[in-house]
């Protein structure tokens, strides 16, 4: 997605040469037009799919799997990563390790908004090392219901994100896809 791809050349900052910062966008401050566009993008490429539910992980994979879920006319369902006194119980939970605040988390998923009926897509902000992503499908494998990929708006292609899932037999969409980032300079992987 040409959009997305120049927001990341003018506004992306490199924070050494593993984590590329797009907060003035997407995850601090929010262009919702870009979003839109975003979700539109994902909702045209996943159309006819059999899709049931949209699922995102708190919080940056928000603002698109809102429109996602818009422009399919789907429910959305966030993935929580920390336990509330209003979300304890009934629930499915995985651990995963966050590659970019280098902690540990339970994902945690409601039991009451999936079945095993549910055909799912996956929305999100960033895939480096597919652990958020491999979190969210083992919940969703838990309750039996399926995977109908993963929609992604920033791919690392140098990291192993892609190769993991893909051996899971899940597809993966990418808006832009970053090959390496080096001397300050992103440079993206051929569509």
């Amino acid at each position: 997605m040409e959009a997305l791809k120049e927001r990341i050349r003018t506004e992306g900052k490199l924070l050494g040469e593993d984590i590329v910062k797009v907060d003035s966008f997407l995850n601090h401050q929010v262009d919702v037009n870009l979003m839109e566009d975003i979700g539109k993008d994902i909702a045209e490429h996943y159309k006819g799919q059999g899709i049931t539910k949209i699922f995102t992980i708190e919080s940056s994979g928000i603002a698109p799997a809102v429109f996602a879920a818009k422009y399919m006319e789907l429910p959305l369902v966030i993935l929580k990563k920390r336990s509330s006194r209003t979300l304890s119980q009934n629930l499915w939970q995985t651990e995963v390790i966050s590659y970019t605040k280098e902690l540990t988390y339970e994902l945690t998923l409601s039991k009451d908004y999936i079945s095993d009926q549910d055909h799912v897509l996956i929305v999100d902000d960033f895939l480096a090392n597919g652990e958020a992503a491999t979190g969210a499908i083992r919940l969703i494998r838990k309750a039996h219901a399926t995977v109908a990929g993963l929609a992604v708006l920033i791919e690392k292609t140098y990291q192993p994100g892609r190769k993991k899932l893909e051996e899971q037999g899940i597809s993966v969409y990418a808006q832009a896809r970053i090959a390496c980032c080096q001397e300050h300079v992103i440079e993206f992987a051929p569509d």
